[in-house]
């Protein structure tokens, strides 16, 4: 055990940490910066065995167990979080997908969403007769029946396209603005309230409950 003196160590997890190995090191799950190097560069290398317990998936944690491995190995050490209390490892084996795979899961996600829009499109102009109508305003406007193909069917196929390219804020692998797409912002949401249930779903546990409150007094 090394004996710090007095040197101060400020620890920040974020909420989800994603890893990609079993063997974690502290270094892996949170930010660390302390007033001696060489003390910040042995904390990084600290061994976390049950951040992952050597499965793949999502592992709750708190920080109290990594101050709890930091003054296992580094004794005086003034230790100050700044990051979350309890956080998730979410530790993914790397994986090297074949190419034919790939290839097939891109055309597959890609017909589906082609055809699944194509539907949906359709089902709603049948649903507010949008044929009927353009055949109406066309009539009123020129004086003639409408063909069905005229231009106004013609703006609107064109102006569909368009503002679905807007909305969405993506065309292939580029966006429109550098703003996040209406897509993103959903998934990050959803990430985030599951994040959320796994968390407090294991902060019920008694034990887990007592050494979050302790550390939050700590902090206060």
């Amino acid at each position: 055990m090394k004996q710090a003196g007095g040197e101060t160590l400020y620890l920040k997890v974020d909420r989800n940490v994603q890893v990609h190995d079993k063997k974690v090191t502290i270094g892996d799950l949170a930010q660390i910066l302390c007033t001696d190097k060489q003390t910040e560069n042995l904390v990084k290398t600290i061994k976390v065995p049950q951040a992952t317990n050597g499965k793949p998936g999502r592992h709750t944690m708190s920080v109290m167990e990594l101050i709890e491995r930091i003054q296992e190995e580094v004794s005086g050490l003034e230790i100050n979080n700044i990051g979350e209390y309890d956080f998730l490892v979410t530790y993914e084996a790397k994986k090297q997908p074949g190419r034919v795979l790939s290839y097939a899961k891109t055309i597959f996600v890609a017909a589906l969403s082609f055809f699944g829009a194509a539907f949906t499109i359709m089902t709603f102009n049948n649903d507010v007769d949008i044929p009927k109508l353009f055949a109406q305003i066309y009539q009123q406007f020129t004086g003639t029946p409408s063909s069905g193909f005229t231009v106004m069917e013609f703006s609107y196929s064109i102006g569909l396209g368009l503002g679905i390219l807007l909305f969405f804020n993506h065309f292939g692998g580029r966006k429109i603005t550098a703003d996040p797409t209406p897509l993103e912002v959903e998934m990050r949401t959803y990430e985030d309230e599951i994040d959320t249930t796994l968390i407090e779903r294991s902060t019920r546990d008694p034990k887990k409950q007592k050494n979050t409150n302790q550390q939050k007094k700590a902090g206060g």
